[in-house]
């Protein structure tokens, strides 16, 4: 256990967590929304601190980053417990585990595996990292002194504070929106209220200068699609400007959802059309490994710059200062872009 670093005290030893949007007033005894953090006698407590239940060696387009250190790999790690409750999580077995479970490990044993792998970066991924905030800025403040990159997978469910505190070390964020941003949909099928937080925070990360990605999980018949998706790649254009990269995501059925089809590929591919009508200079398929719209081309004269297949970059066509070899644009990617390692890997 750790005392959680983002709390008020109340009265009558009841305590307010304040690591995401939720503000959960938490009792003496009881636990927050996420099931991992307690109040123990007035004080709040992360139960999952080192408690890791994943430890895998990804490549970095897995997270999916796609403009950051490409061709790369990332430490990933995971504790059990989310403060989201989506019908369709992939990792539900892990993040809606209600026993604290897991392997113990410190800050410094995480550092260790990153660097035994040479690894870029250590991921926090799998399930939502701001539940367990204090173990992930322990880890990355350690990572950095070693010239570890750190990555959040996240919700996009951080408070201010949190992305104050986590963003000392934090390099890049993949944020994650599904069913298009879709109000209704976030109430009906993750027990959310609202997605405003999630604009919040991005706004929050984009002044802390953390490089930043976006997912939209497309999931048929779920929301007006046409219009939430023009509303959110306009938000992201007037907001975050035209070059962040944007991934949209096929739909495959799992957990609670498994009577809803996956999307289909039009689906995504007009998706991936509409995205860039509206502006977003860099737009991604996901989960739909082989698809052109993996590449990342040239937005001035359409060159092929970076070929991947699934998580895997297999060609690099770009200056060593990240320029367009034919017209000269400069593409918007921190680091050098390499070919993956395929080797490093269990396949």
């Amino acid at each position: 256990m750790k005392e959680a670093y983002i709390y008020n005290k109340l009265e009558n030893k009841v305590v307010r967590c304040n690591a995401c949007f939720r503000k959960c007033i938490i009792p003496e005894g009881k636990l927050g929304f996420c099931m991992v953090k307690k109040n123990i006698d007035g004080k709040l407590y992360s139960l999952v601190y080192g408690k890791l239940v994943a430890e895998n060696l990804d490549p970095i387009e897995k997270k999916p980053l796609f403009h950051f250190w490409p061709g790369s790999t990332a430490y990933s790690i995971a504790t059990v417990g989310c403060n989201y409750r989506c019908q369709f999580c992939c990792n539900w077995d892990i993040s809606q585990e209600r026993e604290i479970i897991g392997s113990n490990r410190t800050p410094e044993d995480v550092v260790d595996q990153a660097r035994k792998y040479r690894a870029t970066a250590i991921s926090y991924t799998y399930t939502e990292p701001t539940i367990n905030i204090e173990f992930a800025y322990d880890t990355s403040k350690i990572a950095s002194q070693y010239g570890i990159k750190n990555t959040f997978v996240t919700n996009g469910s951080m408070s201010v504070e949190a992305i104050d505190l986590i963003s000392k070390y934090l390099d890049a964020a993949t944020v994650d929106f599904k069913g298009n941003a879709n109000k209704n949909f976030y109430l009906k099928r993750m027990t959310v209220p609202g997605v405003d937080h999630i604009f919040e925070g991005l706004l929050a990360l984009k002044e802390k200068k953390v490089h930043i990605e976006i997912t939209n999980l497309v999931v048929p018949k779920e929301g007006d699609f046409m219009e939430d998706l023009r509303a959110l790649a306009k938000w992201i254009v007037d907001n975050l400007g035209p070059d962040v990269p944007f991934h949209v995501l096929r739909f495959f059925p799992n957990y609670l959802m498994n009577d809803v089809p996956p999307t289909p590929v039009e689906t995504i591919e007009k998706s991936i059309k509409l995205a860039k009508d509206f502006g977003l200079r860099y737009v991604y398929a996901g989960n739909l490994p082989g698809h052109e719209s993996e590449n990342t081309y040239c937005p001035k004269c359409g060159t092929l710059l970076i070929e991947r297949n699934g998580f895997f970059v297999t060609k690099v066509n770009l200056t060593k200062d990240n320029k367009c070899p034919k017209c000269g644009e400069k593409i918007p990617i921190l680091g050098e872009a390499k070919i993956s390692s395929f080797s490093l890997f269990n396949l």
